[in-house]
């Protein structure tokens, strides 16, 4: 598959994902905040949390479960742009704060909280 494609197929994922977060409450913020640090496919609210969520998708198991895919390097980057969006946005230091993770495999979603801590 090549680039364009998997950028557009990310896009309809991310899209899906930020979709069913819709459904279960949250309020999508923002997506594909780009940093020099890294991006962070969507920015939410969950209640009073601000949630920043990674999206990963596969077609099926045979490359692995798309929750495998966010390892230390990527929750790095991922946490250095959150701090980075907390910073530009002037966000208060005593906002929670929390990192999903959203998993499409093939046509089923799992979402998990708090998949990873602060990685500074």
């Amino acid at each position: 598959m090549d680039f364009i494609n998997k950028r557009k197929t990310g896009g309809e994922k991310e899209k899906l994902a930020g979709d069913f977060l819709k459904g279960q409450g949250y309020e999508i913020l923002g997506q594909n905040f780009y940093t020099r640090f890294g991006e962070i496919d969507l920015i939410l609210k969950d209640k009073d949390t601000l949630v920043f969520a990674e999206v990963k998708y596969r077609k099926d198991g045979k490359r692995g479960h798309p929750l495998e895919a966010v390892d230390v390097r990527k929750q790095q980057k991922i946490s250095r742009a959150a701090l980075y969006y907390i910073a530009r946005n002037r966000i208060s230091p005593e906002q929670p704060v929390r990192f999903d993770v959203v998993a499409v495999m093939g046509e089923e979603i799992f979402h998990v909280k708090n998949a990873f801590e602060f990685q500074g």
